[in-house]
């Protein structure tokens, strides 16, 4: 039995078949859903759980060579808001496109992870190194 880490069972699947320079969604919930891309869809309640929240149970155990994210992250969210995310994304190059790109994007990812997050355009793509 897992006593620590990612207890979720489709995460922990989805995460182990994650190669070198394949990518994960990290979704608001929001994010357009496609049929073909396995979907892990943890929403609960508004805000339960944040993107931000899955992006740090999954970056103690994911080694990321990029983060891709919407332009429009930027226009749209306040300067503490960004902060926060630049934070959560150190270490690693961090890529603004349109979202419509980062939506193209997402189309070739192994899988989705979706979260209940408000916060406009929420999404991130975690390219693996």
């Amino acid at each position: 039995m897992i006593v620590s880490g990612i207890l979720n069972p489709q995460i922990n699947s989805l995460l182990s078949r994650v190669r070198h320079t394949n990518t994960l969604v990290i979704a608001d919930r929001g994010f357009p859903f496609w049929p073909g891309i396995e979907t892990v869809d943890l929403s609960l309640v508004d805000d339960i759980p944040r993107v931000l929240d899955v992006l740090g149970a999954i970056r103690s155990n994911f080694n990321v060579g990029r983060f891709f994210m919407a332009e429009e992250f930027r226009r749209s969210n306040s300067a503490a808001v960004a902060e926060q995310w630049l934070q959560a994304t150190a270490g690693a190059e961090l890529v603004f496109e349109p979202h419509i790109d980062l939506r193209k994007r997402a189309t070739q990812a192994v899988g989705l992870i979706r979260t209940a997050d408000t916060i406009p355009y929420a999404n991130i793509l975690l390219e693996s190194a």
